[in-house]
């Protein structure tokens, strides 16, 4: 490997050792029966697991039946789900020893929702749905039901699910949890003003609005134990005036510090319509790199990175530690082959493929015997 390589060389989150920094973000698939993995995801993560990355994750994975996006979204909170889930371990274990992590995550508001090739509009208790709830009875969209404003009872339901599944977790055996506290969901609602206008304990100011997030973090890294890192994915910006933003997402990574957890990875927007983004290549890498400054654990950043180069710099000129990819992944399930070759790096790849590269490609998998009868 080369040293200029600085995509490819280990990094660690927690107790866990990474080869290199390049991360398989957590892409729902709306292709589950009732919370429990199907075929697909077999052959969807055991795909994925090949691919030469650092570290894999599991798409969000709803927490309770309500915490799901669509009716077709991925759960681990009854014994169906966990045995459904362990089929899907097991493949990704016979083919692969990448590190296998998980995102735990509740919809929120944005639960009993249609699959996005089907509308993605909120489906009525009438027509098959449930009754999303939230930190406030403020509706995604004016013309959509608001969602129940959660209780006491209600947060402890939802901090119980998130053990619950974390307990889950970890009977599986997965390495790493990341919760999801981003893209307009349930905990990144609870962050939010423009969500959250409660006026208890959890409402008003930052400090409120952290604290139902925060004490979920507790019960999940209480159940996960010294051994199983765990991480959060932010928004740190809502792209709305007046929402949630990088100065009060820089706090908040200072606070997930201060309470223990293991890396943060960095997205934005997702919290409603209203929001104003001008996607463009690495668009997100600043958040993250203003965030990186202000902590000391690991910081992931994602957003339109696409070219191994263009990752490369990300990582070298110290505006992240890792990239994630999710589309871009998708459209090149090799795509760290291809960057190991641009880089002049090595990754591993199966014995069953180390044939597979044309004469004259630059050697990519390290040693590899290449006798044949």
């Amino acid at each position: 490997m080369s040293n200029a390589a600085r995509l490819f060389s280990p990094v660690s989150i927690g107790a866990l050792e990474l080869r290199n920094r390049i991360v398989v973000s957590p892409m729902c698939q709306y292709s589950a029966a009732a919370g429990s993995a199907s075929d697909w995801h077999l052959a969807h993560l055991g795909s994925l697991a090949l691919s030469g990355a650092g570290l894999l994750f599991v798409e969000a994975t709803a927490v309770n039946p309500e915490g799901r996006i669509t009716p077709a979204c991925l759960g681990l909170y009854s014994d169906d789900n966990e045995v459904s889930l362990a089929r899907a371990v097991a493949v990704v274990r016979q083919v692969s020893d990448i590190a296998f992590a998980i995102q735990l995550a509740h919809a929120g508001r944005k639960a009993s929702s249609a699959r996005p090739w089907e509308g993605g509009k909120l489906i009525e208790p009438a027509a098959g749905g449930w009754q999303p709830v939230a930190p406030s009875a403020i509706a995604l969209y004016a013309h959509e039901a608001p969602p129940r404003a959660l209780d006491e009872d209600g947060l402890q339901h939802v901090e119980a699910s998130f053990a619950d599944a974390a307990r889950r977790t970890k009977r599986l055996g997965f390495q790493a949890i990341e919760l999801h506290m981003a893209h307009g969901y349930l905990l990144h609602e609870f962050l939010s003003p423009l969500t959250n206008r409660r006026v208890d304990q959890y409402g008003g100011t930052l400090e409120n609005r952290m604290r139902f997030p925060l004490r979920v973090l507790a019960a999940v890294q209480r159940e996960a134990g010294a051994d199983i890192p765990v991480g959060v994915r932010i928004s740190a910006s809502d792209w709305i005036a007046g929402g949630w933003d990088i100065e009060q997402s820089v706090v908040l990574c200072q606070r997930l510090q201060e309470a223990g957890c293991e890396f943060v990875d960095v997205s934005s927007g997702g919290l409603s319509p209203e929001q104003d983004i001008q996607p463009g290549p690495g668009y997100q890498v600043p958040f993250a790199e203003r965030i990186k400054r202000e902590i000391s654990i690991p910081v992931i950043s994602v957003g339109l990175i696409t070219e191994p180069h263009q990752a490369e710099e990300i990582i070298a000129s110290g505006q992240a530690d890792m990239v994630a990819l999710a589309r871009g992944m998708l459209n090149d399930p090799r795509w760290p082959w291809r960057a190991a070759a641009e880089l002049g790096a090595t990754v591993t790849a199966p014995a069953q493929y180390w044939r597979c590269l044309p004469q004259g490609h630059p050697r990519v998998f390290g040693d590899t015997p290449t006798g044949q009868r």
